[in-house]
């Protein structure tokens, strides 16, 4: 079981595109079916975009280890990262889709406290969620 789940992350790191094709602007518009419970705040605390605080703080997800930040996630979560899933615009359209199925695909605890499923415009908020963070500041810089 110790080697499964790293396998797995593996696999379904390889057999996806690090970058979904998504569209930044319509996933601003999309995002707002999350906002009831995500914010993005930057790491001096400025708010970008208002939301609940049931779920994590987005910014900089994109990019970051799974289950780390300032908040309780589920050990589901935490064991992915763990095992070395770092979120990029593919895995974040493929959880906000299905966050059971998601983590059930990866062979550890499917339990996450995501409820929800994004059916459509996955892909979408994954680009936005990408101009907010280190990614993103990454990008403005290799572009200038």
């Amino acid at each position: 079981m110790k080697f499964l789940i790293p396998a797995a992350i593996a696999a379904v790191t390889l057999a996806t595109p690090g970058f979904a094709e998504g569209d930044a602007k319509a996933g601003k518009k999309v995002f707002g079916q999350c906002k009831s419970c995500h914010a993005i705040a930057d790491p001096d605390g400025n708010v970008l975009v208002k939301g609940g605080r049931t779920g994590p703080n987005l910014y900089g997800v994109v990019g970051r280890v799974s289950g780390v930040a300032d908040f309780r996630y589920s050990k589901a979560l935490i064991s992915a990262g763990e095992n070395g899933l770092v979120w990029d615009e593919a895995s974040v359209a493929a959880f906000a889709a299905n966050p059971r199925g998601f983590l059930k695909d990866l062979g550890g605890d499917n339990k996450t406290k995501m409820t929800f499923k994004l059916r459509k415009g996955g892909a979408d908020v994954a680009a936005y969620l990408a101009t907010f963070g280190a990614v993103a500041e990454k990008a403005e810089t290799v572009s200038e």
